[in-house]
């Protein structure tokens, strides 16, 4: 990368920086005018326009960046190759950091931005992402029977519905604010119920 590339990455990444925090307030993707994130990204508004051509592109950037991160970093935490508990235990972790990192009305704009634009690249990222998760809990299933953590009466469809039931509960707003304080419990006590009886 040349130093002009580098210059036009960076003025990038810091008008998306900003478009995330205005965006990650109680009044989600409304909050986000191009005026205050001019002001906000310390650029001039037809910057944003050379870079994101509209609005929609800058909206649309901001939720591409999040769910490729949401990627990136659960696929670090697959290829470390811990122990069936160990991997379960930084999965929940980094799902829950996640989760804490936004405010409620961001992920329900993220939510309805995926619905709403059907075609959209956010549409086939997440569908992109949902397969990649599915694929790492299939091996992660794997591991944990190949370690005698889960119990082989357990179907990959079961466990896969069981840990989807499981993170939307957490995405509850009543229920995510005070999960955190609880990971490592919470993973002990799925562990325990998927284990074989003694």
């Amino acid at each position: 990368m040349n130093g002009f590339e580098k210059r036009t990455y960076d003025k990038k990444q810091q008008i998306l920086r900003s478009a995330f925090d205005l965006m990650n307030t109680e009044h989600g993707v409304k909050n986000m005018k191009l005026d205050i994130l001019a002001k906000e990204a310390n650029v001039g508004k037809t910057t944003l326009f050379k870079y994101f051509g509209s609005k929609e592109g800058i909206i649309h950037e901001v939720f591409k960046q999040y769910i490729n991160q949401l990627i990136m970093e659960a696929e670090q935490i697959i290829q470390q190759q811990l122990s069936f508990e160990e991997t379960l235990l930084a999965l929940s972790k980094n799902k829950i950091s996640f989760i804490e990192k936004i405010h409620h009305q961001f992920y329900l704009d993220l939510m309805a931005y995926m619905t709403t634009k059907k075609g959209s690249g956010i549409s086939l990222l997440m569908q992109k992402y949902i397969l990649e998760s599915k694929n790492m809990m299939l091996d992660l299933f794997y591991r944990g029977r190949k370690e005698g953590k889960v119990d082989l009466k357990y179907s990959d469809e079961f466990l896969l519905v069981y840990f989807q039931a499981i993170v939307e509960g957490i995405s509850n707003p009543s229920v995510y604010d005070r999960v955190a304080p609880y990971t490592e419990q919470w993973t002990e006590m799925l562990l325990k119920g998927l284990a074989p009886a003694k």
